[in-house]
This record gives C-alpha cells, sequence and structure tokens, in this order.
C-alpha cells in the first residue's frame, strides 16, 4: 500500500468511525494527511523483514483548534483509524500505539505537525528502572541523538549528560518566559536513559499531562515547563534484546522548519 492508497483508507476508516460515533464532526484533511505521512517515513524494516510502525504520536497545533481535538471519544477513533489502517497496510506495533495533543501558537490554526516515533518498552518496564545516579556523567550511559523540540520549532540537542532547564543564564537551555523558573528542571542521563527532575519550580513539570517530579523520558514525550511545551525525541532509541539491530529512526520533523543549535552547549530560547 503506498503512501496515497494509505492516506485515502486513513481518510475513509475516520470519516465512517466519525460518522457512526460522532455525526457531524469532520476531520480536518491536513491531519489525515501528515499522520500518513508521519506513519510511512518513521516506519522500521527489521531483519526478518517485518515493519514496525510507529507507535508514539503526538498532535501538535494551535491553542485554539486544540479544544476540539481533546475529545477522548475523538482521539481513540483516530487512534483506532491509525492502527487497522497500519496493520492492513502489513505494519505491526510493538506496544499498543497512544496520541497525544501539544499546543503551539506559531502554528497556524489552520495547520498541525505530527511527531511519529516509537517507544520501545512498555511503561511497566519504564517503572522499573532505579533512578541511581552513580553512573551519572559517564559517556556509555548518555543517549544517542536524543533531543528537544521546543514549543513545536525549535531543536535543542541533548549531547550533554546534565541539562538545567530555567530562566537563568547559566542554564544550558535558557527559556525566556515568565511561567518558567529560574531553575525549572533537569534533565539527566541514566544508564542510557533521559529522566527529567523537577527542580521545585513554581509552576510544575508535567509528562503527558501528569504532574511529575521525575519521569523517565521516551520519544514523543510531552514535557510541559509551566505550560511551556518541550517533546523528547531520539533518532535511535535503545531497542529491546530480542528486536535486535533496530534501525536508525527518521524523524518526521526533519521536514518541519526548525532551528538547529547544532553543537552548541547552551541556548537561548526568548517568546516572541
Amino acid at each position: 500500500m503506498n503512501l496515497k492508497e494509505f492516506e485515502a483508507r486513513l481518510q475513509s476508516l475516520v470519516e465512517v468511525d466519525l460518522l457512526n460515533v460522532l455525526p457531524g464532526r469532520k476531520l480536518d484533511d491536513v491531519i489525515v494527511q501528515k499522520l500518513a505521512a508521519a506513519i510511512h517515513i518513521n516506519n522500521i524494516t527489521m531483519e526478518d523483514g517485518a515493519i514496525l510502525a510507529p507507535n508514539v504520536y503526538t498532535l501538535v497545533m494551535h491553542p485554539e483548534t486544540s479544544a476540539k481535538w481533546e475529545d477522548p471519544q475523538l482521539l481513540s477513533i483516530l487512534m483506532h483509524s491509525i492502527t487497522t489502517v497500519a496493520q492492513e497496510a502489513g505494519f505491526k506495533f510493538t506496544i499498543s500505539p497512544t496520541i497525544t495533543i501539544s499546543t503551539d501558537e506559531k502554528i497556524s490554526i489552520n495547520d498541525a505537525e505530527i511527531v511519529a516515533s516509537h517507544r520501545i518498552e512498555s511503561m511497566a518496564e519504564t517503572n522499573a528502572i532505579p533512578l541511581d545516579t552513580n553512573n551519572l556523567g559517564l559517556k556509555n550511559a548518555l543517549p544517542e541523538n536524543a533531543f528537544l523540540i521546543v514549543e513545536g520549532v525549535k531543536v535543542f540537542p541533548l549531547n550533554l549528560p546534565v541539562v538545567n532547564i530555567g530562566r537563568r543564564l547559566d542554564n544550558q537551555l535558557i527559556i525566556d518566559d515568565p511561567r518558567v523558573s529560574r531553575n525549572h528542571a533537569q534533565l539527566r542521563a541514566i544508564k542510557g536513559r533521559f529522566v527529567v527532575f523537577d527542580l521545585n519550580s513554581t509552576g510544575g513539570t508535567f509528562v503527558n499531562g501528569q504532574r511529575a517530579n521525575q519521569s523517565v523520558l521516551y520519544p514523543g514525550d510531552v514535557i510541559s515547563l509551566a505550560g511551556v511545551a518541550l517533546i523528547f525525541g531520539q533518532d535511535n532509541p535503545p531497542p529491546q534484546p530480542e528486536l535486535k539491530n533496530t534501525a536508525p529512526l527518521q524523524s518526521v520533523v526533519a521536514d518541519h522548519a526548525t532551528v538547529s543549535f547544532k553543537d552548541r552547549a547552551t541556548a537561548k530560547i526568548k517568546r516572541k
């Protein structure tokens, strides 16, 4: 099934499901087009020939248009349609896919961006990872090709074992926004994973909508610093042993308008 056929099938299935469950609702065509493209761009072909579809989807849109999407029934329909069409096309999922809504004022109200990625382990395995900082700073503990998408449009590479985030000028990632505390959060590389820690911030640190003091991060996770959205991504996440050699992921973000900070250890981001 090529991209055009995939998109057409996804569109028809979504329309049928919406008609049956939410009469009168219509899914924006741009969402269907970009979802179909994201699935095709971000699939992984395994050694045995199996094709793995992305299982983490983040829809980034303008705050004014996000309200209508924060409907569990609508997201359930969309997720069902994605799963059905992907399986019809011969794709497989390592775990049940999830979909999250994030907002960015810079995106047009008639547009949206899709971040599709792979979460390899289940949340049960995530919770079992001990948050031991003994290996903090060791080179082999630094996750490869990890990055943050800041407010939907800027890319900050995570190439240090410790990244402090806040308004203060001595942070590695400086976010000039009054909602963000001077020392708001910290990312630490621990045993090959990035873990986000809240630094007793005023507005709190949230991961996928849940307030967190510390949380292991996986590609597609949405971090909110008192309302400022950061999306965690990784081009080559650590594979499960049984998945053997997982090929590097191609990121749909590469097609977006982004600003790359390249190898700079410190970047400053100001709101317009």
